[in-house]
């Protein structure tokens, strides 16, 4: 006897198709996450905690005290890492219409520092106090900027052979913001700018001959900002090898160096530098490496420079991966910020390059910078979540 199907109810099937999604949304939370987010996650976290024990010890001979600076510092970490995990589990088409709003309120707080709300501080204009909080706008621009070209460079992907296409709007909009820091004297910041521009520029795959003309641009911009300034052309061409200039440009650079010599090899003992009791102003700040090399010696300064690197090949293990242009551009640009910006800051403490007033990243005191690079962090984890697993091999029967 013949049977005839029944047909299926559309009930049913929908709530089989709805109880499938479920599984697969759920079976996405409990996945293992990939080594490259492991890697970027874990020595964000390190560095982070190593950071604040460094700045507690380098304030504890400050006349402020230890307490008050280990609770800024402290919450800014308290309430930077938790939000690194959450900015990781955002989509990315999420963070692709982030980029023109992130780029446009970045831009508005950094003009905020020419208001009465603004702060300046040894020159630089680029601070601003609201409800008692004192924060750096520009920090959080790196990141608006590095999304917004990794954004525009995507839709333009076709097209990037051709070098209007290339340049616009991402260089007259970048020279608008990166114009807006230097119209508060923070050269520094401004060049780590000119750094993520370029590093969207490079990993986007554009002709060398185009990525030329912006290396060019960039390098005469910043060589015209040190001419035009004899503040800063004193402090870039000051000569810090002898003691002729000791007491003016080098002072902090020639303490630097000394502190790092008087730690050796292994140091003289977390919180025993000499340096931090007024011989090195920055200690906490832009010289806080020149504490690590005193207080931990050459082994500590080991340890900071191997966290950079694995952060480094985590970042690059990502742009090597993802098939998504956005990501690669936008981890391109975030790698080359915050390696770029160690790089700097560790060649000032040790005399390769002069004084800049650039942070540290992770480690330096600064709530601001701190939290802006661990949102950048966060938007690497959320890249790293898109990466595919390799298969595990399949057990022969």
């Amino acid at each position: 006897m013949t049977q005839v199907a029944r047909p299926s109810n559309p009930e049913s099937r929908g709530a089989e198709s709805r109880g499938l999604a479920a599984r697969v949304s759920l079976g996405r939370i409990f996945t293992p996450p990939s080594n490259e987010f492991m890697l970027i996650a874990s020595t964000a976290v390190l560095l982070t905690v190593f950071g604040l024990i460094m700045v507690i010890s380098a304030t504890s001979a400050t006349e402020s005290g230890v307490m008050d600076t280990a609770l800024k510092q402290g919450m800014f970490a308290v309430v930077g890492l938790p939000l690194m995990f959450l900015v990781s589990r955002l989509p990315i088409s999420f963070l692709k219409k982030l980029a023109w709003p992130a780029l446009i309120g970045a831009t508005a707080m950094q003009l905020l520092v020419f208001t009465p709300l603004g702060i300046e501080d040894a020159g630089n204009r680029n601070w601003i106090r609201i409800a008692g909080f004192t924060m750096q706008p520009s920090e959080f621009l790196k990141l608006a900027l590095a999304l917004w070209i990794a954004y525009v460079l995507l839709r333009k992907r076709t097209r990037l052979a051709i070098w209007h296409h290339v340049f616009i709007p991402v260089i007259p909009v970048s020279v608008l913001a990166i114009g807006s820091v230097i119209a508060g004297n923070d050269l520094g910041t401004a060049m780590v700018l000119v750094l993520i521009l370029l590093g969207c520029l490079f990993f986007s795959g554009v002709k060398l001959r185009l990525f030329i003309l912006p290396v060019l641009l960039g390098i005469v911009g910043v060589i015209a900002l040190a001419v035009v300034s004899p503040d800063r052309m004193r402090r870039i061409t000051a000569v810090c090898s002898d003691m002729s200039n000791y007491e003016h440009d080098c002072y902090q650079s020639i303490h630097a160096v000394w502190g790092m010599a008087n730690g050796g090899i292994f140091g003289l003992g977390l919180g025993n530098s000499q340096e931090k009791y007024g011989w090195l102003p920055a200690a906490a700040n832009d010289f806080i490496f020149a504490i690590v090399g005193e207080e931990l010696g050459l082994i500590g300064c080991v340890v900071v420079l191997a966290l950079f690197t694995f952060f480094a090949v985590g970042a690059f293990h990502v742009m090597r991966k993802t098939g998504d242009p956005f990501i690669r551009i936008a981890t391109g640009g975030i790698t080359v910020w915050i390696l770029g910006q160690a790089l700097i800051n560790i060649g000032v403490v040790i005399g390769v390059f002069p004084v800049m007033g650039v942070p540290l990243p992770f480690m330096s005191q600064g709530g601001t910078a701190l939290l802006a690079v661990l949102l950048a962090c966060g938007v690497l984890l959320a890249f790293a979540r898109t990466i595919p697993q390799p298969e595990r091999g399949k057990v022969s029967r």
